[in-house]
C-alpha cells in the first residue's frame, strides 16, 4: 500500500512522518529463561496540529494458528524532537502556547540536524502497573533507536530498570525491537515485531 505523507503537520513531525498512521502484524516475545511466546500487536500514531505525535500500543498473546488468546499490554505516550522548549510551546500543564509553531519551516527544522545528520528525539511512554519510561535517541531517516534516560517505579511495581528500543522502516513495514532490564537481570532481548500498515 502506498503511503502518502501527511500534508496538515507541523512542520517538525516530518522527520517523524513515517509512522503516522496505525500499524497492525506479529512478534515474538522472551526473557532470560522463559519460553517465547507469539503475539498480535496493534500500535497508532496520531498528530493533533501540535509538534507531537500520539502513541498508542496494545498487543495479545496468540496460539499457534495466530488467534487471539488474551491481552498483554496496553502503552500509550508521546514522541517528538528533542529541542530547547520556548513560548511558541504549549505548557507546563495547560498552558497555552503562542498560536504559531515554535518552528515554522523546514529550514527551521534542518537547524535541529544533529552531528550524525539525524534528529535528535524523545518519547515519553506511559504503562500499566506503574511504570513511566523516558526514551531519548535519534531518528535518521526511517530508522529510530532509543534508550531510556529514566524509568519511574511506583513503590508497588515490579523491578524494571533500563530498556532500548529500535524501529526501522524496511519494505514498508515497521520492524521494531526492544531489550529490557528487568527482574533484577541485565539489559537483553525482550521482544520484536514486524508490523504493516493498516
Amino acid at each position: 500500500m502506498p503511503f502518502e505523507l501527511p500534508t496538515d503537520l507541523t512542520p517538525e513531525l516530518v522527520p517523524l512522518s513515517w509512522l503516522v498512521g496505525r500499524w497492525e502484524g506479529t512478534g515474538v516475545l522472551g526473557y532470560a529463561d522463559e519460553e517465547s511466546q507469539q503475539f498480535d500487536q496493534q500500535i497508532t500514531f496520531t498528530q493533533n496540529g501540535l509538534p507531537y505525535l500520539s502513541y498508542t500500543g496494545e498487543s495479545w498473546l496468540v496460539d499457534e494458528d495466530g488467534r487471539r488468546l488474551r491481552p498483554l499490554t496496553r502503552e500509550t505516550g508521546v514522541w517528538q524532537l528533542d529541542r530547547q522548549q520556548n513560548d511558541a510551546d504549549p505548557g507546563p500543564g495547560m498552558l497555552p502556547a503562542d498560536i504559531v509553531p515554535a518552528l515554522r519551516t523546514a529550514d527551521d527544522v534542518e537547524e535541529l540536524r544533529n552531528a550524525d545528520g539525524g534528529f535528535d528525539i524523545v518519547a515519553t511512554l506511559v504503562h500499566p502497573g506503574g511504570v513511566s519510561e523516558l526514551y531519548v535517541g535519534q531518528i535518521k531517516g526511517p530508522r529510530i533507536d532509543l534508550s531510556t534516560d529514566a524509568v519511574m517505579r511506583a513503590p508497588g511495581a515490579k523491578d524494571y530498570r533500563a530498556a532500548t528500543r529500535m524501529y526501522g522502516l524496511v519494505e514498508g513495514d515497521l520492524l521494531w525491537a526492544w531489550d529490557i532490564a528487568a527482574a533484577g537481570r541485565p539489559l537483553q532481548t525482550h521482544a520484536s515485531g514486524r508490523l504493516h500498515r493498516a
